[in-house]
């Protein structure tokens, strides 16, 4: 198709119904940010989303089939911000979706201070490396490292975007919740809700969603762990309803 450039393909989201641009070269979504727009709380009709980190846009896609309210994403790759605004566009959804195409740090005067009900954000997982150890491939190396943007930056500014009340919803690294958790109390977003995801069932977890109240009441719940592959190697029957819509 005309509007596909370089190595890029148009993807399907099964669940969804919707079609996705990716690159192999430059970003394609994981099953982290499936499962993150999964866990998050979506309001169906008043209020206001925002993606933080949204690189081709995947997250406000998928969740934009289960509200009517505004989704803005916030992308600081140009590339990526692009990719995202023709899937946008190709999945019928300018009025709904908006990208906009700026450092998150930066971003709160345009969105407006504690005025959304809802902040996803699927951030890099690792610390900066040293220039030598970072992957040569600029794209990928901002996505996985924190070159452009901390894990604190993340919420302090969805903290900052929130309304009182308001949900702040991560999908990160289990050796990092200790730190996510203190981040989130010291910016006022207490930890209500965590889960564990594991790649198999005798497996240590390899990403955990955490879910956040602003200004919300002590108590965090945990919710039993989502296991990926079955003992044969395939999905299990719970991911396979969130990718595809059913379970067999």
């Amino acid at each position: 198709m005309e509007f596909l450039q370089g190595d890029e393909r148009l993807d399907f989201l099964l669940a969804e119904k919707l079609r996705i641009v990716q690159s192999p070269s430059v970003f394609s979504f994981s099953l982290d940010a499936v499962l993150l727009a999964h866990f998050s709380y979506i309001p169906a009709r008043k209020g206001s989303i925002v993606d933080l980190c949204s690189g081709n846009g995947v997250v406000p896609l998928l969740i934009s089939k289960h509200t009517e309210v505004p989704i803005y994403g916030v992308e600081i790759q140009p590339r990526l911000a692009d990719m995202a605004r023709r899937s946008i566009a190709y999945n019928k959804l300018d009025d709904k979706i908006t990208m906009i195409e700026q450092d998150l740090k930066t971003v709160v005067p345009l969105l407006g201070k504690e005025k959304h009900t809802v902040v996803t954000c699927n951030p890099p997982y690792f610390k900066t490396p040293e220039t030598s150890k970072q992957n040569p491939n600029q794209h990928l190396a901002i996505a996985r490292h924190e070159i452009m943007c901390t894990l604190e930056d993340t919420i302090q500014v969805a903290s900052a975007l929130l309304k009182q009340g308001g949900k702040a919803n991560f999908v990160h690294r289990p050796e990092r919740l200790l730190e996510i958790l203190d981040l989130m109390r010291h910016n006022r977003l207490e930890p209500k809700r965590v889960q564990f995801v594991h790649p198999l069932l005798k497996k240590e977890a390899n990403m955990v969603l955490v879910e956040g109240i602003k200004d919300g009441r002590e108590g965090v719940r945990y919710l039993p762990p989502i296991y990926v592959h079955n003992e044969t190697g395939g999905y299990t029957d719970e991911v396979k309803e969130i990718l595809y819509g059913e379970s067999k």
